[in-house]
């Protein structure tokens, strides 16, 4: 998560040829529909970039080489930014730089060695922990856990979810704006259609254009506000829950079943095959692990040699 920023806060760059660059790339992010939240991550990651730049006495796009870069993600390191933080900077200035390229602020591309990421098994809920917190949770939660878990939705997307969008017969959900803008569907199965139709029940009788999710008060659900329930469910089961949890559970979850990987890439709205083959990857050293303790062969201690 990067700091906010706001439309109208100023970076302090003196230099107008590099604030004319720096806004000229904001503007063709803009112009390319990117999402709120990714908008700010560029604002803040190449900003920052360019005032540290201006403080080595940069003041133009071409002073600007992949030496410069290298020194301030090792400026970053020194600070004791974590690896997924120097790497998500060196990821925003290489999309900065390609873009400077693309428009001649820059005369050559500027190639960038990405810095390396610890590789980290995210945590993934068990179906028994699953099943626990579902169970503590009120209808509306339960419905909005069972929704995520069992169609790998983001966040953002769920919260965007009206009732005209969930075919609550056949299980099609018709995401309008997933990540990149991108529309697809997505689909939940019979226990999790029953569960939202008892809490669409609890609303009297909505339209088809309302929000599935409503806070108390009554308004469409924020990010902010699911990811407090989470925590009120975390702190009252003791298992660890987050909505991207939620989404790595329904991959390692439907890959174990037996879910086509091509089927699930769709599912999940990824653009390439590369995160689903990860998440087969864990799911290939879990059967690995499991049959080295269980293997029926290697524990015939009496099978003669």
């Amino acid at each position: 998560m990067f700091p906010r920023t706001t439309t109208q806060q100023k970076w302090n760059l003196a230099s107008l040829a590099l604030n004319d660059a720096y806004t000229d790339f904001i503007l063709s992010r803009q112009a390319m529909q990117c999402a709120p939240a990714t908008m700010e991550f560029y604002r803040y990651t190449t900003s920052v970039f360019l005032v540290w730049a201006e403080g080595q006495n940069v003041t133009t796009p071409e002073q600007v080489n992949a030496r410069l870069v290298r020194y301030y993600l090792a400026d970053l390191v020194s600070k004791g930014k974590s690896d997924k933080t120097v790497n998500a900077h060196a990821r925003a200035i290489r999309t900065l730089l390609r873009f400077w390229y693309a428009e001649k602020y820059i005369p050559a591309p500027v190639i960038l060695t990405m810095p390396k990421m610890e590789k980290k098994r995210l945590p993934v809920l068990s179906a028994d922990e699953l099943s626990q917190v579902v169970n503590a949770a009120n209808p509306r939660d339960k419905a909005l856990i069972l929704l995520m878990a069992d169609s790998g939705l983001r966040r953002a997307e769920v919260i965007a979810l009206n009732w005209g969008d969930i075919d609550i017969m056949s299980g099609l959900i018709k995401v309008k704006r997933g990540k990149g803008g991108k529309a697809r569907s997505a689909v939940i199965g019979a226990t999790t259609r029953r569960v939202l139709l008892a809490y669409r029940r609890t609303l009297g009788n909505p339209e088809s254009d309302s929000p599935v999710f409503l806070s108390r008060t009554g308004e469409r659900f924020t990010g902010a506000g699911v990811l407090l329930i989470f925590r009120r469910l975390s702190e009252k089961t003791g298992i660890h829950i987050t909505p991207h949890a939620l989404r790595r559970t329904f991959v390692i979850l439907s890959l174990r079943a037996g879910m086509d990987v091509l089927h699930l890439q769709a599912m999940l709205g990824h653009a390439s095959l590369e995160m689903v083959q990860h998440y087969a990857q864990m799911v290939d050293d879990d059967l690995l692990q499991e049959h080295k303790a269980h293997s029926p062969i290697d524990n015939l201690s009496r099978l003669k040699s």
